[in-house]
């Protein structure tokens, strides 16, 4: 440790430098980190975060919820289906709306599920930060963060109709389309809908949402409702809002730009400590032909390696901090504590096990070419 920490105190510029660099490259994974899961949870929230657990689609629908169209031949259809426990309509729309505390329009996300006894029913949020769940028409829950913050007591306008909408609860991460979204009744979504366009008539559902009878899984309700008819596209919850089109090449997209940071931190530190070793090799060498063992040579290379890590760790991570809590257009950002223990035990192996080149050079280290000259043998 001692000879760690003196030879780091001899080159503070050197070692703080790396430092700095890594401390760069820890921000900036910690800071994509949040904001590819900012991206789609303000994609796909409102799937992922709603009560029913399996979802119906129709197959032209293509698994996005407004292009899904269920027909009253394919809802009385799916509600023959024996493994079925509980069944109900779900319908989405984007209109213009204009909150009362706003000064600007917004292109808000309508989704009305069928109301349960307690407000609540299949297809609504699952877990509510304020308020309440709508008990009766023109009331609706509405996501928090986006381009708009709710408040309770809100209502909503949306042109062209003057169909109005009063907020009564509030929940997180239930956007759709990055938009502000609002989970109201069915019966409301579709009075909504007519506002807008009179003339269309009652709109058919988009999506069944469903819940198995006991006894049976999300996974054997899925595979009794696709194997019913060729028009069916039941996804479990978890499915559909993964495969909700352009979330898979959002992931895929962010997974090359993790691989090449994660590559990029063990190949700076296991570089810079293998030219250190280069430069300081006469003196190791010396120190090897007065008797310090390889071991200890060794160790104070590895300690080297886990303080500045450490400390890049410890400095990137307080810089994401304040950056997590930041709300960008329509999306919001938030600490993601999980990436940051993923991240810190992620580059710490990789950082050490970069180092252990540089570690090898020291094991080979001949004490006799201290008379020579020679220093580290290539």
């Amino acid at each position: 440790m001692f000879l760690a920490l003196k030879e780091m105190s001899r080159a503070k510029t050197r070692f703080g430098l790396l430092v700095a660099a890594i401390a760069l490259l820890v921000f900036l994974i910690l800071f994509q980190q949040s904001l590819q899961n900012g991206l789609i949870t303000g994609f796909v929230g409102a799937i992922r975060n709603q009560n029913a657990p399996v979802l119906v689609y129709s197959v032209d629908g293509q698994r996005v919820v407004q292009g899904s169209i269920i027909t009253p031949d394919l809802e009385a259809e799916l509600r023959g289906v024996d493994e079925i426990g509980e069944v109900g309509r779900l319908g989405q729309g984007t209109f213009t709306g204009l909150p009362t505390r706003a000064e600007i329009t917004f292109d808000t996300t309508i989704i009305g599920y069928e109301l349960g006894a307690d407000g609540e029913g299949l297809g609504a949020p699952r877990e509510l930060v304020d308020g309440r769940y709508p008990t009766a028409e023109l009331e609706a829950v509405a996501s928090t963060g986006g381009d708009f913050e709710f408040a309770v007591g809100d209502t909503v306008v949306l042109q062209p109709g003057g169909f109005t909408v009063e907020v009564v609860g509030l929940a997180d991460d239930i956007q759709l389309n990055v938009a502000p979204t609002l989970f109201t009744s069915y019966d409301t979504w579709s009075s909504a809908v007519q506002s807008v366009n009179p003339d269309a008539g009652p709109p058919l559902p988009n999506v069944m949402v469903v819940a198995p009878a006991d006894g049976v899984t999300d996974g054997q309700l899925v595979d009794a409702i696709n194997a019913r008819s060729l028009e069916f596209d039941a996804l479990t919850r978890a499915d559909a809002a993964a495969e909700t089109p352009g979330v898979s090449q959002v992931q895929q997209s962010f997974r090359l730009i993790f691989l090449l940071y994660g590559l990029v931190v063990p190949c700076v530190t296991g570089l810079f400590f293998l030219i250190v070793t280069f430069q300081k090799a006469n003196s190791l060498t010396l120190l090897r032909a007065i008797g310090a063992p390889a071991s200890r040579l060794v160790a104070s290379l590895l300690i080297q390696v886990v303080l500045i890590i450490g400390a890049g760790l410890f400095v990137g991570t307080a810089l994401y901090y304040p950056v997590s809590q930041l709300r960008l257009g329509g999306l919001s950002l938030r600490y993601e504590s999980g990436a940051v223990v993923f991240w810190t035990v992620l580059l710490l192996v990789l950082g050490i096990a970069s180092a252990l080149v540089a570690a090898r050079r020291v094991l080979r280290i001949d004490p006799i070419e201290a008379t020579t000259g020679a220093g580290v043998g290539i």
